[in-house]
């Protein structure tokens, strides 16, 4: 009897053990801290996404100024996002961080209160998205670029592969937000309005505050850079179009969110005039997508290399375009939640992936202004994107607008299936050195799908 007990307790423990690589980040202190913190801010995020999109619509019934608002929240990213990536890497970025989220928490309690006084229009909604893209812009490269230092060991060199479980785990959190914010955005605003949802989001911002301020960060010694902003914009601009695999992967994703990423603000439409529902549909649609990206990201968490991921962009956007092609053509609840967890899941495999894989090749010197043009890319895009959806919307109907999208998104996918072979020639000798994938005699026994 004794040693039938001891026989499931093993495998127990090595069930356990195969999977723990799963959350391996979250060893790092400073990781499980903004893990924490980013859990209970960004399901107040996703919140206030939900309900200033109700708002809008409620307010003037118009897709176009869906779009518009859409437009107004993201061009300042656009603009600003290569000079911030030059700003995030001669500050301190934790201290950059604070200051934004602070500033987040602020305009989402100025649209709590003169949402609750009953005295909102849709101006001060867009000068309130501007400011908020203003934020974003600082926000985004900031955090994308601290992520590495929050998975840094003692001997202060970043663990790569901790690094890509990171940026996993950080797209699980933002997915299962993504999951219980609507839902929530849903029953606050059929219960209270949308003024509610907007004051919890500001009061959420200071679990990722406090987190930030909890953080542990060694102070290295940074060299002063001798070069202006302008020479540096110069190099980052030179090094993300000169280098093949980043320019690809960012041309691609330009273009997936430029046509395909802005099906979001056309939600409450599909909501409210294809599946004739209300808020509560809404936030069952955004949630089966964050469903779909919660599955993507905990997937790639379960990875224990960055191999392969170049293959998982491709087949990523393959699936995001058709998935909205489908999403278009369906007229039925049911139907259209299981096409959003498809499309959810070819999103933020994309997403995710690509992010992995330009944070690994890039230089910690450049590192800022990388992911400043990844930020550019993948948000600052989305503001073009918001408007042409809401114009195409207005002309054509939203079905139609989706449909039309997600076949240019399955376009890009077959161009960057093209380019494949070159971009893993390159990427081969930087993961061989970086003793991702073995050199040697062996090496021209992979596969080469398996190679980046």
């Amino acid at each position: 009897m004794e040693e039938q007990t001891t026989i499931p307790e093993s495998m127990t423990k090595k069930r356990a053990g195969r999977y723990s690589h799963a959350w391996r980040a979250l060893r790092h202190r400073n990781f499980r801290l903004y893990f924490t913190g980013q859990s209970i801010s960004l399901v107040g995020t996703w919140i206030t996404r939900i309900a200033t999109s109700w708002l809008v619509y409620r307010l003037t019934g118009s897709a176009f100024l869906l779009g518009v608002v859409g437009f107004a929240g993201q061009i300042p990213t656009f603009l600003l996002a290569p000079f911030a990536g030059v700003v995030v890497e001669r500050m301190d970025r934790r201290r950059l961080l604070v200051w934004t989220q602070v500033l987040a928490g602020i305009q989402s309690l100025l649209l709590a209160a003169l949402t609750l006084a009953g005295i909102i229009t849709i101006h001060e909604i867009l000068a309130l998205s501007v400011f908020q893209g203003l934020i974003n812009a600082f926000d985004m490269p900031g955090r994308q670029s601290f992520l590495v230092h929050m998975v840094t060991p003692d001997t202060g060199k970043p663990n790569k592969d901790d690094l890509g479980n990171a940026i996993a785990l950080n797209s699980s959190i933002v997915n299962l937000a993504r999951l219980a914010g609507p839902a929530i955005a849903g029953i606050i605003i059929a219960g209270v309005g949308e003024g509610w949802c907007f004051l919890i989001d500001g009061a959420s911002y200071i679990a990722v505050v406090a987190s930030l301020v909890m953080m542990k960060v060694s102070r290295s010694v940074k060299e002063r850079p001798t070069a202006s902003m302008v020479e540096q914009l110069r190099e980052g601009w030179s090094y993300v179009t000169g280098f093949k695999p980043i320019r690809t992967i960012l041309t691609l994703f330009a273009l997936i969110s430029l046509m395909g990423m802005p099906f979001m603000v056309l939600m409450p439409v599909f909501a409210a005039q294809v599946l004739h529902g209300g808020p509560h549909t809404l936030g069952f649609l955004t949630g089966a997508s964050g469903a779909g990206a919660l599955i993507s990201a905990i997937s790639l968490a379960m990875r224990k290399s960055v191999r392969g991921l170049t293959t998982m962009i491709q087949v990523a956007a393959f699936c995001f375009g058709a998935g909205l092609i489908l999403f278009g053509l369906s007229h039925h609840l049911a139907l259209s939640l299981v096409l959003m967890l498809v499309t959810g899941f070819g999103m933020m495999q994309g997403l995710a992936s690509s992010n992995t894989v330009i944070q690994t090749l890039v230089p910690e010197d450049k590192r800022g202004r990388v992911m400043s043009y990844y930020t550019m890319a993948f948000v600052g895009m989305a503001p073009f994107g918001s408007l042409l959806a809401g114009a195409l919307a207005h002309r054509f109907g939203a079905p139609h607008t989706v449909m039309m999208t997600g076949s240019v998104c399955i376009l890009g996918a077959l161009w960057f299936t093209t380019q494949l072979p070159s971009v893993r020639r390159v990427m081969r000798p930087i993961y061989i050195e970086m003793g991702i994938i073995p050199g040697g005699t062996a090496e021209p026994t992979l596969p080469e799908s398996q190679e980046a």
